[in-house]
């Protein structure tokens, strides 16, 4: 089933939830080229640690649901 983003709202929640995945593998100890997540998170507003900006994300997508 295919799911179409319209509204800002929706596209942000998307970004950010792909995001918190991409983070979940840098604390298990992938890497990826460019910019981590950890670093466009922390761009964002995110403060702290690895495992402290995922628990702030997992905290604000939870609290939008």
């Amino acid at each position: 089933m295919d799911t179409t983003l319209t509204t800002p709202e929706q596209i942000a929640r998307y970004r950010f939830a792909t995001l918190r995945a991409a983070l979940k593998l840098e604390i298990a100890g992938m890497k990826k080229r460019g910019d981590s997540a950890y670093a466009i998170l922390k761009a964002e507003g995110f403060t702290g640690t690895r495992a402290a900006v995922l628990h702030q994300l997992n905290e604000q997508l939870c609290g939008q649901a």
